[in-house]
């Protein structure tokens, strides 16, 4: 089974609200098998449009793994103060075998 990696793209607009969002968040990436690949960090734009301020690259075991993270009980709280702090796009992807 192939892994699945969530991706973000987002421009905080509110960072405390966000740091509640962040501090939060790796419990609930862990619970479900998921670990972060990046987590903001040094980023240049090679090509296409510029992205937003912020990306995040999740992995999880697999596609179904990282659905279930993220309509759980435990994230979709913490996914509403995210966009309460912030704006930008996720997407799922599955991996290569």
């Amino acid at each position: 089974m192939p892994p699945a990696y969530i991706i973000a793209n987002v421009e905080v607009r509110d960072a405390k609200t966000y740091e509640r969002y962040r501090a939060g968040v790796p419990a609930t990436v862990a619970q479900y098998g998921g670990e972060f690949m990046v987590r903001g960090g040094r980023w240049e734009r090679l090509e296409g449009d510029e992205p937003k301020s912020r990306l995040v690259v999740l992995r999880f075991p697999s596609y179904e793994r990282a659905l279930a993270w993220y309509h759980s009980e435990e994230y979709q709280p913490l996914a509403r103060l995210r966009q309460s702090a912030s704006e930008g796009n996720l997407v799922i992807v599955e991996g290569a075998e």
